[in-house]
């Protein structure tokens, strides 16, 4: 009886597992959960990357962002970041934000609620001993949630945030003139945009384009009078655990504002 109870859960356990999956569909994320997908104030577009550190594209990507004087924030995997932690003590100095990508690449959806928080964990305490501050912002790999990953990063202290346009950079056939047109045509005052300064997980030279692209979408950005900055100063509220981050100066790593 109890076997046959336990079987007849799996299905039920599985399906609130996996619920979460529903905010993959930008559309609808973007209308029915705008925190999540990093909704922010009017005037402003947050700027994002994802997959790093690298040392042969992200240092590229700094002195670009550098001679433009803007500041991203990077999402960064913590096994890359345990590789290349000099890049990353590069972005903090840079002033730019960081946040975790967790510590592998991998879907979320085929962890339990123990690998998932591990897995979180690791990425998080690595980059805090790396930049003495802890990251308070979470990306999932290929933007999918689960209830366990939910559950992880709400005892971490770590924030979900999606994001309501990308450049579709990580493929082979990825161009600088596909990867502005790709981001521009979602582009609003706001908005999160999502580019990735690592092909550690994309195409191989995939960043060459989305780098050739930046200054374009940085112009379009200027053009369109949004300021360009990380998400701490987007001016947007955690959507599931009611912390608010203010549209001021934010601290130019990753640790928490007091």
């Amino acid at each position: 009886m109890l076997r046959t109870a336990a079987l007849a859960a799996l299905p039920v356990l599985a399906a609130a597992h996996a619920a979460p999956v529903v905010s993959t569909f930008g559309p609808l994320r973007n209308r029915a959960m705008p925190r999540l997908s990093g909704r922010g104030r009017p005037d402003h577009v947050a700027l994002t990357f994802d997959d790093g550190p690298d040392p042969r594209s992200t240092p590229r990507f700094l002195r670009l962002l550098a001679e433009r004087e803007v500041r991203a924030t990077f999402f960064l995997l913590g096994r890359e970041a345990q590789r290349f932690p000099d890049v990353v003590r590069e972005i903090a100095a840079a002033g730019h934000e960081i946040g975790v990508h967790g510590w592998l690449h991998r879907p979320l959806l085929l962890r339990g609620p123990r690998a998932t928080y591990d897995d979180f964990a690791r990425a998080r305490d690595t980059v805090a001993t790396i930049t003495g501050q802890t990251p308070s912002l979470f990306r999932p790999p290929y933007g999918v949630m689960s209830t366990a990953a939910h559950l992880a990063a709400h005892r971490l202290g770590l924030t979900p945030v999606l994001w309501t346009c990308w450049g579709e950079d990580w493929t082979a056939h990825a161009t600088p003139e596909s990867v502005h047109r790709v981001v521009t045509t979602d582009l609003d005052g706001g908005g999160t945009i999502l580019l990735h300064d690592s092909d550690c997980t994309s195409a191989p030279e995939a960043w060459r384009a989305t780098l050739g692209a930046l200054p374009h979408i940085l112009e379009t950005c200027e053009g369109q009078g949004y300021q360009v900055g990380p998400l701490c100063e987007h001016g947007w509220r955690d959507d599931a655990y009611g912390l608010t981050r203010k549209a001021t100066a934010c601290r130019g790593v990753s640790g928490r504002r007091p």
